[in-house]
């Protein structure tokens, strides 16, 4: 009986529903900042539910809106919830439930991109990287427009143990459009293997938990969504600084169909491109045949530790970047053109997937 009264002191007292507060406070999903509401509280609870026991934890929420994914965790008895929201709109609704949840709710009103997790909450439930993480999770149902620009500055976090890192192997479960998840997790040689499950893989387990259908949210956006969990590694899979892996992996996968060599060319220029490129592909002992969705973790470690040993005789290889090599080129042709020619727009290289 003592266990389930702890239990129940979790649970949040009654309050309007999530959609009732949407219509108190006349609140509308902004097409611009790709909001969609998630209201069944059943599937938030699925949500939270992935990220493994809350009870007494830690946890950052990341673009709360109305608040039902807020309420899930709450009432999995999270100990001290930071919310942190840029539409000021939310607010009202967000105070509501710190009033039904008093000493466990904080509101922080601002941008989750430029926002100093690292001051967010009490340094001693850090724990050190080889051991267990620490009772800290950072839990969203992220805007589509911002979940991969976001997930890639905290895997640099994670990679240089700043920011929400510096608790330790702080856990991640966050929610991106269906073929962004596919892509996280994609394995070697599948069809959405791709930069990014390069880049989350090497630093972290990866795991796709669920789909969500696209019709369960508010308003039905064109995609399904997907659920993934992360947890950082203990050992990175590449021992090179994240800023020097992240250029390899970009050029590699720039040219995704072609022979890999074509993407590792365009990490020299011109003048030494073909000499270099053949050092590097012999040094890694990759067969330059292959295309980057078929190249394994340790395929890439090899090609980035090669790259890292051509930068340590050659430094100013690692400021190389091919795209401004085209674009000064441009320029040159552009101020040699006779004054009438008609100008043209600059070549655009194919992007990383």
């Amino acid at each position: 009986m003592a266990a389930s009264g702890k239990l129940a002191s979790f649970r949040l007292p009654p309050l309007p529903t999530v959609g009732e507060l949407i219509k108190l406070y006349n609140l509308r999903a902004e097409k611009q900042l790709s909001q969609n509401f998630l209201l069944d509280l059943r599937l938030t609870d699925k949500i939270v539910r992935q990220a493994g026991s809350l009870r007494d934890a830690y946890v950052c929420e990341v673009g709360p809106g109305p608040g039902g994914l807020t309420r899930s965790i709450l009432n999995a008895g999270a100990a001290d919830l930071l919310v942190v929201e840029k539409d000021t709109r939310f607010i009202p609704g967000l105070k509501l439930l710190s009033e039904a949840a008093p000493g466990r709710l904080r509101i922080v009103h601002g941008d989750i991109l430029t926002y100093r997790m690292d001051r967010g909450f009490p340094i001693n439930i850090s724990k050190a990287w080889e051991e267990d993480p620490p009772n800290l999770h950072i839990i969203g149902n992220l805007p589509f427009n911002v979940s991969t620009h976001l997930i890639i500055k905290w895997l640099e976090n994670m990679a240089n143990r700043t920011g929400p890192f510096i608790y330790g192997r702080t856990r991640l479960t966050l929610t991106f459009q269906k073929e962004v998840a596919e892509r996280l997790t994609a394995s070697t040689g599948s069809k959405q293997r791709s930069r990014l499950s390069v880049m989350a893989q090497y630093l972290c387990t990866v795991h796709n938990c669920f789909t969500i259908p696209g019709r369960a949210f508010v308003p039905k956006p064109e995609v399904d969504v997907g659920v993934v969990h992360f947890t950082p590694l203990v050992q990175p899979q590449i021992q090179q600084p994240f800023k020097l892996v992240e250029k390899v992996i970009r050029n590699v996968f720039q040219f995704r169909r072609k022979h890999c060599h074509k993407g590792v060319e365009k990490l020299f220029p011109e003048a030494c491109r073909v000499e270099l490129t053949q050092e590097m592909m012999q040094k890694a002992d990759v067969d330059p045949t292959l295309r980057p969705p078929e190249l394994t973790i340790p395929q890439i470690r090899a090609l980035a530790d090669a790259y890292a040993h051509l930068c340590t005789h050659e430094p100013t290889l690692l400021s190389y970047e091919f795209r401004e090599e085209l674009r000064l080129k441009y320029i040159a042709k552009q101020r040699n053109k006779p004054v009438d020619e008609p100008t043209s727009t600059p070549p655009r290289p194919q992007q990383p997937c």
